[in-house]
């Protein structure tokens, strides 16, 4: 039956199977304003009122206080007691990786140790620039070391001490080392990356 009954709608003609059902409920007009008419209006009241001459003027103070002064790393203390561990750089490969030819360089599944064709040329010093012990502490390093801050002003700091400083913008390599605390020193030893969290002598209170 279900056969015979399917062929039949199909070879009944479109008007046959066509109702007119009228209409049911009340229809409006359509009243909203289109939407990006709207967005278009707003930025000319906008412009017109000069807000959005203070809205940019706004985002390029607060862009400006962000560079000069980044958000610390969250997390980060000053070293209460010194710390020491090594760090192995090695990675496994998710896929192939080849030249410019097409050549195979390494396969999926390879580990990889940067360090074998890519040495660390200089330490690298983790501080906060606002304290000046640490600051004394990394500028008395080798001179070739680089100056990561965790806090502080890079620019002022550059300025002041005739050095280039560098800011662990949200603590990516202090997470990747696993340091806690500051100041800290990451070198090369060999295959592996030593890093030493250096405990400074504390603090010596102002004189009452």
């Amino acid at each position: 039956m279900l056969p015979a009954v399917l062929l039949a709608v199909l070879l009944c003609p479109a008007e046959a199977l066509a109702r007119d059902y009228g209409q049911r409920g009340t229809v409006f007009p359509v009243i909203e304003r289109d939407l990006l008419e709207q967005i278009h209006s707003r930025l000319t009241q906008m412009e017109r009122s000069g807000e959005t001459a203070r809205l940019n003027e706004d985002l390029k103070r607060r862009t400006i206080a962000r560079v000069g002064r980044p958000d610390p790393v969250a997390g980060i203390v000053r070293a209460s007691e010194a710390r020491r561990w090594h760090f192995d750089p090695t990675i496994t490969l998710a896929a192939d990786i080849r030249g410019a030819k097409g050549e195979l360089i390494h396969a999926a599944g390879t580990r990889v140790n940067p360090l074998d064709s890519v040495g660390l040329r200089a330490d690298l010093l983790f501080l906060d620039g606002d304290d000046p012990d640490q600051l004394s502490w990394a500028l008395k390093q080798d001179a070739n070391a680089k100056l990561i801050l965790v806090k502080g002003a890079p620019l002022e700091l550059m300025k002041a001490r005739q050095r280039r400083f560098y800011f662990d913008q949200g603590g990516k390599l202090t997470e990747r080392f696993g340091i806690r605390s500051v100041p800290a020193r990451v070198r090369q030893q060999g295959r592996l990356l030593e890093v030493s969290e250096i405990a400074l002598p504390p603090k010596r209170r102002a004189a009452q």
